[in-house]
């Protein structure tokens, strides 16, 4: 330990020079940093010095070396520049414009460092610019004119960015020429995908709302289109807002489809049916959002609604859990047909349409008793249901506003998606009552700027998002609710473009994944689901496997393998075939000639001899006698007369007796109601009036008052569906189970 001790003092001695020598080092470091970090800090308020201290004397030389030795020469020399001063300093006052108090701070600080610069040259002619007071002036007049303009530097670096001022250039010509006296644009900047966007600030005495009523001049200017500038306000604060101009139409080449991300998918994922002006992803997210908000879509003729309902459908129609229902009277199967196997229920028939919406409300009742069940208070991907999407084409034409508004009303929680479409949604098509209840919109183009207004929430239209280009731009429009964040109602979106042989395979290819309309709606809907007449595929038809594989395989040979790479193996084990056909219907034979074309009487060139027309009578004639049965009591005693033959007078004696009859139980009365609608079902017929159950009520011994009792009974148990007008509507047959 000695030993030690004596050594620890010489390795401190060894070690203080290579210490020094690395604090020495440091502090050189630091202070080589410092004057570095101040070298860079001060180089931008250089240059006002350098220009003080160097174009003064050197100009105010040479001009006193060329003219200054002669009294005549100096004299007109010293006016010249004198006058071009002038010139000058007016020239500079002119341009430096003042749109803003910084704007003309800067013009008259700018101004007034041209006319003290070209006063002082005026008399260095004569004078010199080393005598004195020249030099004074230049020394003192220099410094406080370069001090001024670095003053100007810092205050202009200290100032908050929404603080900057106008840009000068093509936007502050603008600004003066759409009469935005009181209104500030600040830092416009490009968003490097055909947008200028730039917030706005107004001064007191205006108003956002004045500011967006000259939206039309702001896109007149630009040459764009009505709705390509549009004004939003800040909404936490009256004096701010931003103004979008879209100087570059990125989509007018159209937008391709984009397949989902894989099949199966829940209801809950976004579904992308375009893209927005910015190139960004135009996404639906119904399921997702917070509240399901039912949509309505609105738009011309020819303005793109029918290429987005085709986007929607063939995304629907991929997912899991989910059942699309869809009421097209004008032109379903020309619009869906290709796409019509992903469909759950195609309904074209306007008795069958109305059936329809006169059973919702049972089925929303229905699901909503199995959710309460469940612990739901709306409907998610872990309940036994399946989301319902019920798409209404000219909801006028299909239902009574009171029958709407109870279904937009209740279906929301239930987790029906109703969505309406229609050209115009005046208050004659849609009330207010289902307007407020449609929340979502999709407007496509309109023939007059008001009717936006029918679809679109004020504050969108009040901003200029108003498509009122017509038929012109077919797939633009705009778009609100269904997740859409709120800064993005504003902005041009346009759907996608569709392939029908695309989108057919893409819907065979998802045939697996589709899962049948669930047991509780399907048996609420009763009989007008049971007696659908398009049914569509899913994961229970026949041959699904087969289907799902040939349209995967397809879609490989087609060059759409990769879009689905992740949804399945099939495309392996299957080799690439032609496009799966369309199920095209076979057209109904025309009526009195065979759809048989091996059937001999479907030739127009027949035999049209009297003995072919005689044979063909008397064949009709031995057919209709053949149908008539034979007499039930062959040894009667009338059983010899003949048809031509007079009938004996009746016996007043023969002892004849007719008993009357029993009357019916309470139960086998309604039994016989039950029959009579019972054997409606059986044949299809599934609306009646009440004077159609007048037979059935005499055969039950039973009076008008007994039939409306048992017609209200049946309709609180969910058997009938009553409507405005008194007819009923059977949901399900009486004597079958619900």
């Amino acid at each position: 330990m000695a030993r030690r001790k004596n050594t620890e003092p010489a390795a401190a001695q060894a070690a203080a020079p290579a210490v020094g020598s690395a604090l020495v080092s440091a502090s050189t470091g630091v202070v080589k940093a410092i004057a570095g970090h101040a070298l860079s800090r001060a180089l931008p308020y250089t240059p006002p010095w350098v220009a003080a201290a160097v174009l003064p004397p050197t100009a105010g030389f040479a001009v006193n070396t060329m003219w200054g030795d002669a009294a005549m020469s100096a004299g007109l020399a010293s006016a010249g520049i004198a006058l071009g001063g002038a010139a000058l300093s007016g020239l500079v006052w002119k341009t430096a414009g003042d749109g803003s108090k910084a704007r003309k701070f800067r013009r008259a600080q700018a101004t007034a460092t041209v006319a003290a610069s070209m006063g002082w040259l005026t008399c260095a002619v004569s004078a010199g610019p080393f005598g004195r007071p020249m030099i004074d002036l230049w020394l003192l007049g220099g410094a406080l004119v370069a001090a001024s303009w670095n003053a100007r530097q810092i205050m202009a670096h200290g100032q908050a960015p929404e603080e900057e001022t106008n840009s000068t250039g093509t936007l502050g010509k603008l600004t003066e020429a759409i009469g935005w006296e009181k209104v500030k644009v600040k830092k416009a900047e490009g968003t490097g995908k055909g947008t200028v966007k730039a917030a706005i600030e107004i001064e007191a005495g205006s108003t956002i709302d004045a500011v967006q009523a000259t939206a039309g001049k702001v896109a007149a200017a630009l040459q764009v289109p009505p709705s390509g500038v549009i004004i939003t306000p800040d909404p936490e604060d009256a004096s701010r807002g931003m103004v979008s101009m879209r100087v570059a139409d990125l989509l007018k080449d159209g937008v391709e489809f984009a397949f989902p991300a894989a099949l199966g998918l829940l209801p809950t994922e976004a579904i992308p049916v375009g893209l927005y002006a910015d190139g960004e992803v135009w996404w639906l997210d119904p399921f997702g959002a917070d509240i399901l908000q039912h949509l309505l879509v609105m738009g011309v003729t020819g303005a793109g609604k029918s290429e987005f309902a085709r986007t929607v459908f063939a995304h629907l129609a991929t997912r899991s859990k989910l059942s699309l229902h869809v009421i097209d009277l004008a032109k379903g199967r020309q619009t869906v047909g290709h796409i019509s196997a992903g469909i759950d229920w195609l309904i074209q028939d306007p008795k069958e349409a109305k059936r329809y919406v006169r059973s919702l409300p049972a089925a929303i009742k229905a699901r909503g008793d199995v959710l309460a069940a469940e612990g739901l208070d709306s409907w998610t991907p872990e309940s036994s249901l399946n989301a319902v999407v019920t798409w209404i084409e000219e909801a006028a034409d299909v239902a009574d506003f009171e029958e709407l508004e109870e279904i937009a009303r209740k279906a929301r929680s239930v987790g029906i998606w109703l969505i309406v479409s229609l050209q115009r949604a005046t208050w004659g098509n849609v009330s207010t009552d289902i307007r407020a209840n449609l929340q979502a919109s999709a407007c496509f183009g309109v023939d007059k700027p008001g009717d936006a207004s029918f679809c679109l929430p004020d504050s969108v239209t009040d901003a200029g998002a108003v498509p009122a280009w017509g038929s012109s731009r077919p797939g633009y429009g705009f778009a609100t609710g269904m997740g859409i964040p709120l800064e993005r109602w504003t902005m041009e979106a346009r759907s996608s473009l569709t392939d029908r042989s695309v989108l057919a395979a893409l819907v065979d290819a998802a045939t697996c994944y589709r899962d049948p309309l669930d047991e509780t709606t399907a048996g609420a809907l009763g009989e007008t689901y049971a007696q659908r007449a398009h049914r569509g595929t899913n994961r229970t038809t026949a041959g699904a496997d087969a289907t799902a594989a040939r349209a995967l395989a397809w879609l490989a040979s087609a060059g759409f393998g990769s879009a689905l790479a992740g949804s399945g193996s099939a495309t392996a084990r299957v080799a690439p075939q032609a496009a799966p056909p369309l199920a095209i219907p076979a057209p109904l034979p025309t009526p009195g000639r065979s759809a048989d074309p091996a059937d001999p009487f479907e030739d127009d060139d027949m035999d049209d001899t009297e003995e072919t027309a005689l044979m063909e009578i008397e064949e009709v004639y031995e057919e209709i006698l053949g149908a008539i049965p034979g007499d039930p009591e062959p040894d009667a005693d009338y059983a010899h007369l003949g048809l031509d033959d007079d009938v004996p007078d009746a016996d007043e004696e023969g002892g004849m007796e007719f008993a009357a009859p029993d009357v019916l139980t309470a139960e086998e009365a309604r039994h016989t109601l039950y029959a009579e609608l019972d054997r409606w079902v059986q044949t299809g017929r599934l609306e009646f009036s009440p004077a159609d159950l007048g037979p059935a009520t005499v055969a039950a011994g039973r009076k008008r008052p007994w039939l409306q009792g048992q017609l209200k009974t049946l309709t609180e148990q969910g058997v009938l569906q009553r409507d405005g007008h008194g007819s009923y509507v059977i949901l399900h047959s009486p004597l079958q189970p619900a």
